[in-house]
Formats: C-alpha cells, structure tokens, sequence
C-alpha cells in the first residue's frame, strides 16, 4: 500500500516494518506501461516479374531521305521542243519518251552523211577495180610499180574515207536519235520546267523535268562514331536492319537494311554516316524530309527485362523496388541497357523471376511490408501479449 504525502512518503509492509523516504520530486506518479508497438499498415503495390528474353541491341538516329536515285532531265541536242508528252507527277518507266525536239535538221545531216558515203564508196569501187588491173599489167610489164603503189594508196584513201563516213553517219543518227527525250530511269516526274515550243540549247543543261526513283528509297543517318565502332558494323559495305520512325519516334515508316558505312568521320562532329536503303512500297517516305531510325547491332541472348515503369531515377543512379516472398520491397540499385516497347534491359542488379513493383512505389521505404493487389493477403495469426509488474 501506498500513501503519497507533499513531503515524504511512508511504506507499510506485511510483516509490520516500515521504511520512510522523501521522494525526489513534489509529487510521485506511476510511471505508464510501456507501448506495445505496432508494424505500419502494407503498402499496396503491383508487381511484375523479371523476365529472360532475347533483346535486340539497336543504335538510334535521324536520317535525310535521299532520292535512291535522281535525273535531271535535259535536251542534248539543240532545237525547238514540239511535243511534251508526260503529265507532272506521272509514274514512268526507263525508256518512255518525255518530250520531242524538232528532228528535220538532224534528218537533213543524217540523210547528207548517207550520200556522202555513197559517193565516197563508189569511188573507192572504182579504185579497187584499177588496183586488179595494175596488178595485173605490172605481171606483163605494161605498168610500173610506181603506177600500182599509187593505186594502192588511192583505195586506202577511200576505204578510210568511207570508214569515217559510216562514223559521221552513226553520230548522225545518234542525234537524231536524241530528238526524242527518253526517261533514264524508271520513277516519278515532278514539274515540269520548260514548256512546249521553247528552243533548247544542250549547253545550256536546262532541265525539262526531274525523275526521282522513290522504290526504293534511301536514308542517310549521322550517328556518333564512338557508337557506331563498339557495335559489329564495320566500313565499307554491311548488312544490318533499320525501321525507319515518324517525328513521334513510334510510328513505323517502313524496313530497310544498312547497305553502307561511310568510310571517314566528319571531324567536326564526331560523327559518321551511315546509308540505307528501304523498299518504300506504302511510299510514306519522302525524298528531303527527315525520319528517326532505329539500327539493329547485336541481339543479347537469354537477357534479364522488367517493365520500364518498374525502373526508377534517383540521384545516385537507377534502382527498383524488388518484392520478396515475406512480402517486403526493398531497394536495388540496377545497370540499365537497352529499352525497347515498354521493357526494359537490366544488365545488373535484377535476376530471372524477382518481382519488381510496378504500382504504388511512391510510399515505400527500405523494408516496407507490402500488399500485393490481386493477391489474398497472408493470413497471420495474432499472439497474444502481456505485461507483469514485479514488487520489490
């Protein structure tokens, strides 16, 4: 039993004795019962698992779309255009005609070095026949030998005369021939810049019309070189897969393959180029226009991934959160690679099936008990807790 005093306190016990002592303070209280502790309440979180897949190792970049080829086409013969027989924006093939240039004149030097061949050739007739009689003569002495080597000379003289007539006449009929404008290559007209009726000079390179062959189609890339030589990719000729991207680097333009490595690094930027080539058949790129590529270098075999959400950004680097059986997340600093359709590449820190959280990070710390959403929580049984109070 206990009596408190202002002063002094007086303790009475069982067997009559008692003991009296001052308190150090005005007025003695009990002291309360320790608090029984309780853990926080689980965090719900949503989990995914590390999977193992192979994951294609890719180099990105913007590219110019080039023209797989280009004309400019030009009269290469002078005269007056008479016939335009294309319309702006036409699909051609190799070898349609475009355009005619007024051929008379060209007929007329055609048909005079055909004439003139003719009299060349029977003059060379004739001295072919005096050269079978020389010959003849000089056997009998009715002729000197002067007399047959000069016949001799005479048809060498005609028979060069008519090889260059048959030349003047097939550069003739190659001009003639250049009166009717041809397509060069098979590809797409654009507009048309001399009208029908003008007169066009060959060394005045004025252009007619432009054919551009746009299937296939090229893209040129400008991607680091320190990049480019830790990949397989070499110089010279090469052979890797390219999907050429939207501005919005998600829609898929088109799949060509790298055909080319430059051979030499613009200084200046550090940077090299790399061309390839697609088959452009939906024609959704553009000669002059730009596209975003995505190079495909190497494939990583049996890789570990986990979705991109899971992957967090913290001063010291990335990390994510990681489920364990308890359940309890816990942080994990994590080497990230290659990041491909909403999954990520994890080169260290994550192995094959751990859970990551995907959902409800923001409320955990190292050790938090956790709730997983789908899942029945684990059934715990409670124990029973109790206090004694021991009497000196």
């Amino acid at each position: 039993m206990t009596f408190v005093a202002a002063a002094a306190a007086i303790y009475y016990f069982h067997d009559g004795s008692f003991r009296f002592a001052l308190p150090s303070p005005l007025f003695a209280v009990t002291p309360p019962a320790p608090a029984v502790s309780r853990s926080a309440a689980p965090v719900p979180v949503k989990v995914a698992p590390a999977l193992v897949e192979d994951v294609a190792i890719y180099l990105s970049g913007i590219g110019t779309i080039q023209a797989y080829n280009s004309v400019n086409v030009q009269s290469r013969v002078d005269g007056e255009i008479t016939q335009i027989l294309f319309q702006e924006g036409q699909d051609v093939k190799q070898g349609d005609v475009l355009a005619v240039i007024d051929p008379r004149p060209l007929q007329a030097q055609l048909d005079q070095q055909v004439a003139t061949r003719q009299k060349d050739q029977a003059l060379l007739n004739g001295a072919l026949l005096d050269m079978r009689r020389y010959d003849t003569l000089v056997l009998k002495d009715f002729a000197t030998r002067q007399q047959v080597d000069q016949q001799h000379a005479l048809v060498d003289q005609y028979t060069a005369q008519v090889k260059n007539d048959d030349a003047q006449i097939e550069l003739a009929q190659t001009l003639l021939g250049y009166t009717s404008i041809r397509a060069p290559i098979s590809g797409r007209l654009g507009i048309r810049q001399i009208d029908q009726g003008n007169f066009v000079r060959a060394s005045d390179r004025a252009t007619i019309v432009t054919i551009t062959q746009l299937q296939p189609i090229s893209i040129v890339f400008s991607l680091s070189a320190a990049a480019v030589s830790q990949t397989r990719l070499t110089l010279g000729q090469t052979d890797a897969p390219v999907i050429a991207l939207g501005p919005d680097n998600t829609t898929e333009l088109d799949r060509g393959v790298i055909n080319l490595v430059d051979n030499q690094v613009d200084q200046a930027t550090g940077t090299i180029k790399l061309k390839a080539s697609f088959p452009n058949l939906a024609q959704k790129l553009w000669p002059g226009n730009f596209a975003n590529g995505r190079i495909t270098v190497d494939t990583r075999r049996n890789a570990v991934t986990v979705p991109s959400i899971a992957v967090r950004h913290g001063p010291r680097g990335d990390f994510v959160w990681i489920v364990n059986a308890e359940p309890t997340a816990f942080y994990r600093a994590v080497v990230v690679g290659q990041v491909f359709g909403g999954r990520t590449l994890i080169d260290r820190g994550v192995a094959k099936g751990e859970r990551v959280v995907t959902e409800g990070y923001y409320r955990l710390q190292n050790g938090s008990r956790v709730e997983i959403e789908g899942t029945a929580p684990k059934q715990t049984t409670p124990t029973a807790q109790s206090s004694s109070a021991n009497v000196d």
